[in-house]
């Protein structure tokens, strides 16, 4: 028993070092996270999952950086600038990221791998991207007064090549790395 234990954690400190030292209740949503993955049964479930995360997981902050912060800053500050807020709740954002990647890498990367397939990946991440930003964009689109159509169409395309990206850059370099 103390043998799971101690893999539990650490799994638990490996996948989610940036939240180890957070607030009790936000260490408690991320050990539920945790806790779901860890009973998902993956083949070779933490080791090639946790290697295929931390590719993906840095392909996609720089990815997703570089239009948050370089090409669409702007545009979302035009559109829904009067929904924006002036701090960022990091907490939400970090488990977002961690929660995001953690399904690229489960339903997309892996499958694609076990496919051996950069275009599964590709198809794959597209679509996993539409139906994710999906969730947030026509659901603000249904329920937000004034939230701009054309903010939707931007984010879902944008979701889209976000997903296809990272997923398809994250099969090549594991493919080269780990063969």
């Amino acid at each position: 028993m103390s043998v799971i234990v101690t893999k539990w954690h650490k799994f638990v400190n490996i996948l989610f070092p940036v939240l180890i030292r957070a607030k009790s209740t936000d260490r408690g949503i991320v050990e539920i996270i945790c806790l779901i993955l860890w009973n998902m049964n993956l083949k070779n479930l933490p080791n090639m999952f946790i290697k295929l995360f931390l590719i993906a997981l840095p392909l996609f902050i720089i990815i997703d950086s570089v239009w948050l912060v370089l090409i669409a800053k702007k545009f979302y500050s035009t559109q829904i600038g009067f929904l924006m807020k002036q701090d960022i709740n990091w907490y939400a954002a970090i488990i977002f990221y961690l929660l995001f990647i953690a399904g690229l890498v489960i339903f997309v990367i892996t499958p694609s791998q076990e496919k051996h397939s950069w275009t599964h990946a590709l198809y794959l991440g597209a679509l996993f991207g539409l139906i994710t930003y999906s969730t947030y964009d026509l659901t603000n689109l249904a329920t937000l007064k004034d939230w701009p159509f054309v903010v939707t169409v931007v984010d879902l395309i944008w979701g889209m090549v976000l997903s296809a990206s990272v997923s398809v850059l994250t099969y090549l370099i594991s493919t080269r790395v780990f063969s």
